[in-house]
């Protein structure tokens, strides 16, 4: 292969059964072939993951030990040659314009990087949940001259960026926010990162309650880390929930209210009244979701109790392990 343009890059651990469907969409672009590579780097996998990469088409398959998706793009990363480096996620199926369209922003030479964006055709009620939480988070960003949160399902930067600031951070050891902490680092200091809504790839979301809520669990504690290192960050990002802070605070007070309620009952109607106001904070998604689908609106008020519960959870655990740390 001649020197490609792009660089694809996909981590991938204990993925045999999902690698081959990722490679083969990634083999069947509209950009012209020549013009990219495809490069997997293998985790640590044992159970075949290299072998169905090599047969579904990677030009390299790069095998490391397991050390997480971040040390494995940072291997990536190494082994590119593109100027243009993208990434996916083997779960993930990108479309036959995904190439074409996560890199139509860098004509623009201000732009360092881009995100695009999840679809799915999962049709169990949880993987629709997930689905459209994702949209209402890309209807705000499409209006956003500049973001600040790039998620690796669906990224694309600069090589030259990436080297330049040491990639991914492996302090991440697990699938968690260590794309977030890459976008947060970039766009404090002042580099361009865009939102390409129209690149996108099929993703199989958590299709049960339990596996969304241990997902949320996961990203709580992990945000800690985001918060020590970027506590501007608190008061929101491009992509985050606005919701969700509110959402946090009016849990904890109802949290602490009923139980002051088991032993001084007037404090049930202060919960009450917290119950209520935490509700209204569900409602602009619940009418949003209501026009596509409406047993997702029905049921998104006692999920989100639920999700912010366990995300605030792991969230102060987290934060307690940060400063055990310090």
């Amino acid at each position: 292969m001649n020197q490609p343009e792009y660089s694809v890059v996909v981590p991938a651990y204990q993925a045999a059964e999902v690698i081959g469907a990722c490679v083969r969409a990634l083999v069947q672009q509209t950009v012209e072939r020549a013009r990219y590579e495809i490069i997997v780097v293998d985790d640590g996998s044992t159970d075949g993951t290299a072998d169905a990469a090599q047969a579904a088409g990677a030009d390299r398959v790069v095998r490391v030990p397991h050390g997480g998706p971040a040390a494995a793009r940072n291997a990536g990363i190494a082994a590119a040659q593109g100027e243009i480096v993208l990434f996916t996620d083997a779960d993930c199926e990108p479309a036959a314009d995904w190439i074409a369209r996560m890199t139509a922003p860098f004509a623009d030479p201000q732009v360092m990087g881009a995100k695009g964006t999840y679809r799915t055709r999962q049709s169990s009620l949880i993987a629709r949940l997930v689905q459209l939480e994702f949209e209402i988070r890309y209807a705000r960003m499409v209006a956003l001259p500049r973001i600040d949160f790039v998620d690796t399902y669906a990224a694309a930067y600069r090589r030259a960026l990436l080297v330049e600031y040491g990639g991914f951070d492996t302090a991440f050891p697990i699938p968690s926010a260590e794309d977030v902490d890459l976008s947060f680092r970039l766009a404090r200091a002042g580099h361009r990162l865009v939102f390409a809504p129209e690149a996108w790839v099929w993703h199989r979301h958590p299709a049960s309650l339990r596996r969304y809520l241990a997902r949320k669990a996961r990203f709580g504690y992990w945000r800690a880390l985001l918060y020590v290192r970027y506590p501007d960050k608190i008061a929101g990002d491009a992509h985050t929930d606005p919701a969700l802070k509110p959402q946090f605070v009016l849990t904890a007070l109802l949290g602490l209210t009923a139980i002051v309620g088991l032993f001084w009952r007037p404090a049930w109607i202060v919960a009450g009244l917290l119950l209520i106001a935490f509700l209204a904070t569900t409602l602009p998604f619940v009418r949003w979701a209501w026009q596509s689908d409406p047993a997702v609106a029905l049921i998104w008020p006692g999920v989100t109790l639920l999700r912010v519960v366990i995300q605030g959870s792991g969230l102060a655990f987290g934060l307690l392990r940060q400063l055990v740390k310090k």
